[in-house]
């Protein structure tokens, strides 16, 4: 049977996301490989085995293992790059797939980037994703997110997709299940976006129940690397780089309070092994501030934005274009190298009364050569550069950039680049917490 169109016309938006002031969690569906026919649910029909159509929602079946029922909807643009990126995008609590592709602007940012966009529904009676039951806290447990890994597959295979920029972004009950698949599947994911979630594990239950009261009101508290361990107990032994993450949050969140904001903040900046002081702080827009951790550029380890006087509705057009430049994705083709955990800098500081020379080693620890870089870091207060070596520094204090001279913008895989500079200070002499090398966060030691 050949493949109907979804149709182009979309439904509010604002009409979309009142859904979100429902309860939040569970969710199971059947699936099949059909396009979608008109608005309301798409059309079934025989599973397909070929590529789905371009430019348009497609409802794929028999994608594998899909013990919670789930249903799979996939847009493909015409525009589709070699060995694309994925990105999942997860609805939230009485929503869909569908309602999902309507409800935001991935598709037609897929149409401009050549990335690929999966849309996981549910279909069990909530329409809430199971980010409770032990079987989704732990990899290839059960339940949501190993249909949702069996999706991925899929695309993967079909599509030689690029298995190193996969992400994943929700909303509400999908910002949980965000969270919850980079705890699973680390191995899986490059980053992921979270509007109005909670943490991983805080909505934790053993009783079948879907719904934490406890996390709902942000009661639910932890050290930094209590949340940790909660994350890494989902993939014991698992010791490769950690997906990064972006935690958007409303102050006035009376779904989720307001208090998961920053209970996430110290999960995966723990789960990053970067500091919880933020490398930069700024104001995007009106309202907003946004701190990240572990690295000043648009991929720090962590991002999280604050919205003042925002409840749970959060998610508004525009903001999909932020997750992307978080993703690496505003530009078409592969991210920039080096990829995520591509790098490592060493800083050593010499310090007298009023002054310091630091020591900054740069190397490249991925398998693909870096042509031209940028150093990204932030002084300690109280710092201001008065001169260096094997870079231009940009400016003398706050958020620095250091760029390669002429002789030394190529670093081979295994390579090393050393540059350094000097420094007065008003009584703070350390290092630089966290570093980023061309926007991508460096690990440190």
């Amino acid at each position: 049977m050949p493949a109907t169109p979804h149709p182009t016309t979309r439904r509010p938006l604002r009409s979309l996301l009142l859904a979100f002031l429902a309860a939040l969690l569970l969710l199971p569906a059947a699936t099949m490989l059909t396009a979608s026919a008109a608005a309301g649910e798409p059309a079934r029909g025989p599973a397909r085995e070929k590529a789905a159509p371009t430019a348009t929602l497609t409802e794929v079946t028999n994608f594998g293992t899909n013990p919670s029922n789930l249903r799979m909807y996939l847009y493909v643009p015409e525009s589709v790059t070699p060995n694309p990126a994925v990105v999942v995008a997860v609805h939230w609590c009485t929503g869909s797939g569908p309602d999902m592709y309507n409800g935001t602007e991935y598709d037609t940012l897929a149409d401009q980037y050549g990335f690929i966009v999966l849309y996981p529904s549910v279909t069990r009676s909530s329409k809430c994703f199971d980010v409770s039951s032990p079987q989704a806290l732990r990899r290839d447990g059960g339940s949501d997110p190993v249909g949702i890994k069996s999706m991925i597959d899929w695309v993967i295979r079909t599509y030689d997709a690029d298995a190193g920029r996969v992400f994943a972004t929700g909303i509400s009950s999908g910002a949980m299940m965000t969270n919850v698949l980079l705890g699973d599947y680390p191995d899986l994911f490059a980053a992921g976006a979270a509007f109005s979630g909670v943490p991983f594990a805080c909505f934790a239950t053993t009783d079948g129940s879907e719904w934490n009261s406890n996390c709902s009101g942000g009661t639910v508290t932890h050290t930094p690397k209590e949340w940790g361990d909660l994350v890494r107990n989902a993939y014991p032994g698992y010791s490769g780089p950690r997906p990064r993450m972006q935690i958007w949050h409303g102050t006035e969140d009376d779904v989720l309070r307001y208090p998961n904001f920053g209970e996430q903040i110290k999960q995966w900046t723990n789960v990053q092994g970067v500091s919880q002081t933020p490398a930069a702080t700024d104001t995007p827009q009106s309202g907003w501030t946004r701190t990240r951790y572990g690295g000043t550029g648009d991929q720090a380890p962590v991002e999280a934005i604050s919205l003042q006087g925002i409840g749970h509705n959060l998610y508004a057009h525009g903001m999909a274009s932020r997750v992307l430049t978080f993703f690496g994705l505003d530009k078409p083709g592969p991210a920039p190298q080096p990829q995520p955990g591509a790098c490592k800098v060493t800083a050593a500081v010499n310090a007298w009364n009023t002054g310091l020379t630091a020591s900054v080693t740069i190397t490249n620890t991925g398998t693909t050569t870096v042509s031209g870089w940028k150093l990204g870091f932030t002084l300690p207060a109280g710092q201001t550069i008065t001169g260096g070596w094997g870079a231009t520094y940009t400016p003398a204090s706050g958020a620095v950039t250091a760029a390669n001279v002429s002789y030394n913008g190529t670093i081979a895989p295994g390579a090393s680049v050393s540059i350094g500079y000097q420094a007065g200070h008003g009584g703070n002499s350390a290092a630089p917490a966290g570093f980023t090398l061309n926007g991508t966060a460096c690990a440190t030691g």
